[in-house]
């Protein structure tokens, strides 16, 4: 999840806005559709959501959704990469249409532009191996729980007692230590496991936890603001593909699971 945004970012990105709000003439949908093509943007830093691959071409689940939803509207999606700290500041520029670049939803960010979806979530979750008899994290009192030194998991775990608190350099790591029963649980974000999953065939199992802090962070697609065509348009594109299999089949081709 891209989260960073600073207060002097959102300052001046407001001021862009106003200009752009200022200037604007029809809805996107009309340009874009009389372009045929709907230009995205993403990092291309992001695997397995974006990323460039051997053969030089941006892919990932964020790119097989926006070409998606660019078929769908009647055009062609090109990818444009971008870096991130400027991906706004490029949306209301003008050098793109859309990002669809695993952009976590914020209030700083919707004062600058419009959101299309969610179109995934994630955010924190709890593990443990396919046979535990765990079902909630009641069940995990008393028990080792491993978290990644120095993430906010860590903190919360922390925060939330009842367990011995086990740090580890990363995921790899808390993966073999669950694996080999030398903690009961993982705390982490939950796609980096699911795609861990899909690559190794780890046997774990994901708790439900519905209440749990930092537990669903809804992801968007961005938009210029005062486009209610495009947005109508691109919103009706990835209901249509959760609707239809379309958005299921590139889920679990990228992340191994259905992540809407």
């Amino acid at each position: 999840m891209h989260k960073v945004f600073s207060r002097m970012a959102v300052a001046a990105l407001l001021l862009a806005s106003t200009f752009t709000v200022a200037s604007a003439r029809a809805d996107d949908l009309e340009k874009i559709k009389s372009a045929g093509e709907l230009k995205i943007s993403m990092s291309g830093q992001y695997p397995p959501f974006n990323f460039v691959n051997d053969q030089n071409e941006v892919v990932g689940f964020d790119a097989d959704i926006g070409k998606a939803i660019a078929e769908r509207i009647g055009v062609k999606g090109t990818i444009i990469t971008t870096a991130w700290d400027g991906i706004i500041a490029g949306l209301l520029a003008n050098k793109y249409d859309t990002v669809v670049g695993s952009m976590t939803i914020t209030p700083e960010r919707e004062k600058v532009v419009d959101f299309v979806g969610p179109y995934y979530h994630a955010g924190r979750a709890v593990f443990v191996g396919e046979n535990s008899k765990a079902q909630s994290l009641d069940d995990l009192k008393g028990k080792t729980i491993g978290v990644t030194l120095g993430e906010t998991h860590e903190k919360w775990a922390r925060g939330h007692g009842g367990w011995d608190v086990r740090t580890y350099k990363g995921l790899p790591e808390l993966m073999l230590e669950l694996k080999a029963g030398r903690v009961d649980a993982i705390i982490v974000d939950n796609i980096p496991v699911m795609v861990a999953v899909k690559e190794t065939g780890a046997k774990v199992r994901k708790l439900d936890t519905p209440n749990i802090e930092g537990g669903s962070v809804a992801i968007g697609i961005a938009i210029r603001k005062n486009n209610p065509e495009l947005k109508a348009a691109m919103q009706k594109a990835l209901d249509d593909m959760l609707a239809d299999g379309t958005y299921k089949k590139i889920s679990m081709q990228w992340v191994g699971s259905d992540i809407r």
